[in-house]
């Protein structure tokens, strides 16, 4: 059975509807965030980066990462807006957290001490709630929530 190796939250300041997890050191990918960013996908992926489509437009949602050291259960559905998984290769094993309106952020999650292909699979709640703070007073802290999960990809 698949453990956990590491726990971490982070937060993301989403800005247009979005935010991203790009390689900690970026100089050599070919597209940077927010580069051809898909708004149209819940969770897009670019050589070291992740894209992720929020559910508000300005607004600071609260990021859970796991790491595990294989395929870590199913999620509940019932308990998510949103899922979806993909595959990641990271150079460094290290990953910032950008943002479309500062750039990037002072958290960086580890994933391993040196790169290496991941799954990850990302779940969203409170979509709606942050899409209607959008709508009315501007900004939250914390309505919309992620966990991020990631663990080797030939596990």
């Amino acid at each position: 059975m698949a453990q956990i190796v590491r726990q971490q939250r982070v937060e993301a300041y989403v800005g247009y509807h979005a935010f991203g997890l790009q390689e900690s050191d970026d100089a050599d990918l070919p597209v940077a965030f927010p580069d051809e960013f898909d708004f149209g996908a819940f969770l897009s992926v670019h050589p070291g980066r992740l894209d992720i489509t929020s559910g508000g437009h300005t607004h600071t949602a609260t990021v859970d990462v796991e790491v595990w050291d294989g395929t870590p259960p199913p999620q509940d559905l019932a308990g998510w807006d949103e899922q979806a998984e993909a595959d990641l290769e990271s150079t460094s094993g290290q990953l910032a957290v950008w943002s479309m309106h500062t750039g990037r952020m002072d958290d960086v999650i580890m994933l391993a001490d040196s790169g290496g292909s991941w799954r990850v699979r990302a779940s969203c709640a409170g979509r709606a709630e942050a899409a209607a703070l959008s709508e009315g007073e501007g900004t939250g802290v914390g309505v919309e929530r992620y966990l991020i999960q990631f663990w080797p990809a030939n596990a």
